[in-house]
């Protein structure tokens, strides 16, 4: 019933689940190809090369080569150590995707639980008498406008460090949300309706945590970027990191 009731988040929970059977297959795979990789062989100055920091060749006593590459005079593409690792590696992902989209979705829905008493408020006379707009004449006389219209509003470069550090603290006030679901109403509604906005916004986090969650095409291609330019002749920590901000 309650899956029923919340599609949106069943989906959003099934998205999850099949990227960690994603994760569960490409370990698999390895665990399959780990024996014939690892017989891949190639020259020991290609393997030299693309690395993520300088080489050192004392540590190539503690690796393991494959007899048959050594025989040739080469090394493994990826040696059985390097496939156990790997496989670590997609391990700890999954184990770190399953944390943040939890933590993300826990944040979204505490956030939401101070709003309920807001919602409440909207009931009452009170609520109604203060929130009138024919009450108001000027926009900068609404609270709405005195929270937001201050000296830095006008300023690019000051407005968008403000909004940056507001998000982490009151980043929805109590007179925000009432301008939004006012605003709100009055494009969807006819006057006096009592529509619940908060269990509206509910179920719009449901369907935005379908978004969050999933692993875009970009994303993907980004990713493959950032391993393939990991190398230490690209000096990629000077730049790489400020491509997704374009």
């Amino acid at each position: 019933f309650f899956m029923r009731k919340r599609m949106s988040l069943h989906k959003a929970l099934y998205r999850i689940k099949s990227e960690l059977m994603l994760f569960g297959f490409l370990s698999l795979l390895l665990t399959v190809t780990k024996e014939p990789i690892s017989k891949i062989c190639i020259p020991k100055s290609s393997s030299e090369t693309f690395l993520p920091c300088n080489y050192n060749k004392s540590l190539d006593e503690n690796v393991f080569e494959e007899p048959s590459c050594l025989n040739k005079g080469k090394v493994s593409l990826i040696s059985g150590d390097g496939v156990n690792q790997l496989q670590i590696l997609i391990f700890i992902l999954a184990l770190y995707h399953v944390f943040s989209c939890v933590l993300t979705f826990s944040f979204g829905y505490l956030k939401m639980r101070s709003w309920k008493s807001w919602e409440e408020e909207t009931r009452t006379l009170e609520y109604q008498f203060s929130n009138d707009p024919r009450r108001f004449r000027l926009t900068h006389q609404t609270s709405f406008a005195q929270r937001h219209l201050k000296f830095w509003s006008d300023h690019r470069l000051l407005r968008w460090p403000v909004c940056f550090l507001r998000q982490f603290y009151g980043s929805v006030s109590k007179t925000d949300y009432f301008t939004l679901r006012h605003g709100f109403l009055t494009a969807h509604f006819a006057e006096g309706s009592s529509f619940d906005f908060r269990m509206f916004l509910r179920r719009v986090l449901d369907e935005d945590l379908q978004v969050v969650v999933g692993t875009s095409l970009w994303i993907w291609v980004f990713s493959v970027l950032f391993i393939f330019f990991h190398a230490k002749a690209f000096y990629n920590h000077f730049w790489l990191p400020f491509l997704p901000l374009l």
